[in-house]
């Protein structure tokens, strides 16, 4: 990579690219990186739509080399972006409480009457008609590729069914998992907690830049 790696946020569902920004300014202050944040209709676009605007983002802003960083659908858009083949920028990625084997959250929200119009599109294309572990299996095969979960169960998630198992208030640790990912850590967060922590800036920042995460 080049000596300042370049990293591009990408926020989930429902936010926008400003809940990314402590994340982008723990890399730029603590990782010398030059971090970019991508905003995108979360709910109107489909999922290749957005893959599509991520991929004109990185063009327009002339990016030879970029690591992705996606929380939550975030990570699938990513996934989506490489699994179309619209850029061959070279990166690493990682996905921040991204469901990529699933989501039972959104099945749940699917089923009921009013939940299409809150899941949008984009979602229910990347983990009930097709999950990540599905569609992206060759792009685990040519990226490095490192994933983080939540284990604090807080959040809306639970409205929609329990888990059952470790979560992190609306993905459970397993739906964070993707075959051939380079490396996986599970830490004691919740969903949106993992906008805001320190500790699992840090993971994201040690992945980027040596393809692996911090242990004790």
């Amino acid at each position: 990579m080049n000596s300042i790696d370049t990293v591009v946020c990408t926020h989930g569902i429902w936010l926008h690219g400003v809940g990314m920004f402590l994340i982008k300014r723990h890399l730029e202050r603590e990782y010398g990186m030059r971090a970019l944040v991508f905003s995108y209709p979360s709910v109107t676009n489909t999922l290749d739509e957005n893959a599509g605007l991520l991929a004109r983002f990185i063009e327009e802003n002339g990016i030879e080399k970029t690591h992705l960083v996606g929380h939550s659908m975030g990570g699938l858009v990513i996934l989506r972006m490489l699994a179309n083949h619209y850029t061959e920028v070279p990166g690493r990625v990682v996905c921040i409480g991204s469901p990529l084997s699933g989501s039972r959250a959104a099945n749940f929200l699917h089923e009921q009457d009013w939940g299409e119009h809150l899941l949008g599109k984009s979602l229910p294309q990347g983990t009930i008609h097709g999950v990540a572990n599905e569609w992206a299996s060759e792009v685990s095969e040519h990226r490095e590729i490192g994933c983080v979960a939540g284990s604090i169960p807080v959040g809306m998630g639970h409205i929609a069914g329990a888990f059952g198992e470790p979560n992190d208030g609306t993905v459970a640790v397993s739906e964070t998992r993707l075959d051939g990912a380079t490396d996986h850590v599970t830490l004691p967060v919740t969903h949106m907690g993992l906008l805001i922590s320190r500790n699992v800036a840090d993971q994201i920042g040690a992945f980027l830049k040596r393809g692996k995460f911090l242990r004790e």
